[in-house]
């Protein structure tokens, strides 16, 4: 590691805005949804889709933000990178995650498409079907990477959707490089099922050659590799990166580095899961904030179930009480 970091974690991303509303199986069948999955969006099907939802409420949100959101409640220090519009979308997202104690200084576009948002349908089953409308996110490039940001945090945090456009691949691979000659750490999240599986031979080689920190959850790691078995998946991630922390619901989270081996319990839910809209992305937040501040892999591992529980309490992808509060009996 070179010098000392101003920031924990930088994190790159797409910035939306969500938009959350209960929703029955017969719902998502009708609109040809894929539960369970994320979908990329046209403004017409946005609008289309939105009309027929039922009421909701309207969040800043998007996977990476969401996960320093998370890290600034326990107390860490977050950046964002990502693209907003300079339209009413684009100041709620900006005021929302600066209010949350995140840097964000990314001057909104002017022109262009509007800020992004992600339509997110709850089932009774707490599942959630993400219908995301990328706008301004869309044109997210290697000129938005703040490389003073990145040299100057312990981690940067990259999130797999980007990869579904080709500009923010780009983006991707340059924070990476610039994280790695400064000689800091790179974490990436796989995201979605779905999206491994239209990348594949990428995420592989990202995974090989350019991460030291992967997260995912057991259908991401097991479409990664194309295996079935969870323990098959879980030899061939052990050569390929420093450390993965794998998340399996209500079976907790498993996290290995070389012959270090961690399994952490799943915090229980009091009242029962709600949402599980940003589970994965609170688990990183709480790893990554035990990782940077020196919590052995196990405490980290625990600080993130217990994140993840807070959030898949309630509607939202964003805690809603103290996760520092939440964590004083763990961090002390």
């Amino acid at each position: 590691m070179s010098g000392p970091a101003d920031f924990d974690v930088v994190g790159l991303g797409n910035a939306l805005v969500d938009v959350l509303a209960h929703a029955d199986d017969a719902f998502l069948a009708a609109h040809d949804r894929v539960k369970g999955s994320m979908t990329l969006i046209d403004a017409e099907q946005a609008e289309r889709l939105y009309g027929a939802m039922g009421p909701g409420i309207e969040v800043s949100g998007g996977s990476t933000a969401n996960s320093l959101v998370g890290l600034a409640s326990l107390g860490g220090r977050a950046a964002f990178v990502g693209r907003v519009a300079a339209d009413q979308l684009g100041a709620v997202f900006a005021h929302d995650i600066r209010a949350a104690g995140v840097h964000f200084a990314a001057p909104p576009a002017d022109g262009g498409p509007p800020t992004g948002r992600c339509l997110i349908l709850v089932t009774p089953d707490a599942e959630r079907t993400l219908n995301t409308f990328l706008g301004a996110a869309a044109e997210f490039g290697p000129e938005d990477v703040d490389v003073d940001l990145v040299r100057a945090a312990q981690v940067t945090y990259l999130e797999g959707y980007l990869w579904d456009q080709p500009r923010a691949k780009e983006a991707f691979r340059h924070a990476a490089r610039v994280a790695h000659d400064a000689g800091r750490r790179v974490a990436l999240t796989l995201s979605d099922s779905f999206c491994v599986e239209r990348h594949r031979a990428d995420f592989l080689a990202l995974v090989e050659h350019d991460v030291d920190i992967l997260f995912a959850n057991e259908a991401e790691i097991c479409a990664l590799y194309e295996v079935t078995d969870f323990d098959d998946a879980l030899q061939r991630v052990d050569r390929h990166c420093e450390i993965a922390a794998l998340t399996r619901s209500a079976k907790g989270s498993l996290v290995i580095s070389g012959s270090e081996v961690h399994l952490v319990d799943a915090v229980p839910v009091p009242g029962g899961v709600v949402d599980t809209t940003g589970a994965g992305d609170l688990y990183a937040a709480g790893f990554l904030y035990g990782l940077t501040h020196g919590y052995d892999l196990g405490t980290s591992g625990r600080l993130g179930a217990l994140a993840a529980a807070e959030v898949v309490s309630h509607l939202g992808a964003r805690p809603e009480t103290s996760l520092a509060v939440l964590a004083a009996d763990l961090l002390a």
